[in-house]
C-alpha cells in the first residue's frame, strides 16, 4: 500500500505561482512513474504532468512551459511548480503513483486562480 499526501494548494491571483508537493510513504518500492492530474467541476480528470523512474517527463499540451514536474528521491516527494497561473487552471490537483499492478491516488489539493 502506498499513501500519497499532497500539499501546496491554495488561492493565487492570475499570473501568480504555486508549488504542489506529493510525499509518498508505505510500500513505495517499484514505483514506475508519478504524476499530477487535475479535475475541474463538470470536466473529466486530465493529465497535467508525469515523471517516470528514468526521469523522463511528459506534459499536457496546454502547459506550454508554465509547469515543471520534478522529484526528490531522498524525500520520496514529487513536485509541480506552476507559474503564470490562469483562471482556467482552477481545479483539484491529484497526485498519482503507478506501480506494476497498482495505481494510488492522493486526496487532492484545491488550486484556485482568481483575483
Amino acid at each position: 500500500q502506498v499513501q500519497l499526501v499532497e500539499s501546496g494548494g491554495g488561492l493565487v491571483q492570475p499570473g501568480g505561482s504555486l508549488t504542489l508537493s506529493c510525499a509518498a510513504s508505505g510500500s513505495d518500492s517499484g514505483i514506475l512513474s508519478m504524476g499530477w492530474f487535475r479535475q475541474a467541476p463538470g470536466k473529466p480528470r486530465e493529465l497535467v504532468a508525469l515523471i517516470t523512474a528514468s526521469d523522463r517527463t511528459n506534459y499536457a499540451d496546454w502547459v506550454k512551459g508554465r509547469f515543471t514536474i520534478s522529484r526528490d528521491n531522498a524525500k520520496n516527494t514529487v513536485y509541480l511548480q506552476m507559474n503564470s497561473l490562469k483562471p482556467d487552471d482552477t481545479a483539484v490537483y491529484y497526485c498519482r503513483a503507478h506501480q506494476l499492478f497498482s495505481v494510488y491516488w492522493g486526496q487532492g489539493t484545491q488550486v484556485t486562480v482568481s483575483s
